[in-house]
């Protein structure tokens, strides 16, 4: 894949979103393992590139927890990890499911239609296994947020669904999970319509701890795979 390259500082930044999503990419799909340096001469000489926009890139990736900076020895792919799992999964079961409910009550047609259309397109990235997936199912979780949360609401919840983008694709690979993901996506999706609100806060509740608890039974824990 290679990178349209421009001159003014305005195109220089569009080479480096390209250079986001393209080792986002390389990332998610496992072409760069976990632990393994970014090198980025190898980058940079590959694409025909100058290394500015590249480490505006990683310096992005890095805001997403998928890679990691070290003093003079540049970026590595981030390393999965029960314990940050257990946090990012906990701070989304403090703020996520009283947000969606949030969202609930002052939705609209629109809102609701919005909503559709962010599930339908969840489920047609994981039949596609595209990479794409996780800003699909980050789209449908915070548009139903949306609606009732204030700005600082939304930017943390949003920031916590990308942290969790690579533990919850990690949680899916076991044959049937994203089936299962996907009914209980409609089911919050049904309740959420509907304003039933005691019913939405459980199931949102489940949704969410329920990927936590496998989560810490197969993530490791101290550097050591269980």
């Amino acid at each position: 894949m290679g990178i349209v390259r421009h001159s003014t500082s305005l195109q220089v930044r569009t080479i480096a979103d390209q250079l986001y999503y393209l080792i986002r990419k390389r990332i998610l799909k496992g072409e760069l393992a976990e632990g393994e340096p970014i090198r980025q001469d190898t980058i940079a000489t590959e694409l025909g590139i100058s290394k500015i926009p590249l480490r505006e890139a990683l310096a992005r990736l890095e805001q997403d927890g998928l890679v990691r900076s070290h003093a003079n020895r540049g970026f590595t792919v981030n390393t999965l990890s029960a314990e940050e799992a257990d946090e990012v999964f906990a701070l989304r079961l403090q703020l996520e499911p009283t947000a969606t409910v949030a969202g609930s009550r002052r939705a609209t047609a629109a809102d609701h239609a919005l909503a559709r259309a962010t599930l339908a397109a969840v489920g047609n990235a994981a039949m596609q296994d595209d990479v794409d997936w996780g800003e699909c199912n980050r789209a449908f979780h915070m548009s139903l947020i949306a609606p009732g949360a204030g700005t600082l609401t939304y930017t943390m919840i949003e920031r916590l669904n990308v942290i969790a983008d690579r533990y919850v694709r990690f949680h899916l690979g076991p044959m049937g999970r994203p089936e299962q993901a996907n009914i209980q996506h409609g089911q919050i999706l049904e309740a959420w319509i509907n304003g039933d609100e005691k019913t939405l806060l459980k199931l949102s509740r489940s949704h969410i701890r329920n990927t936590h608890d496998d989560l810490r039974k197969e993530l490791p824990r101290n550097g050591s795979r269980l």
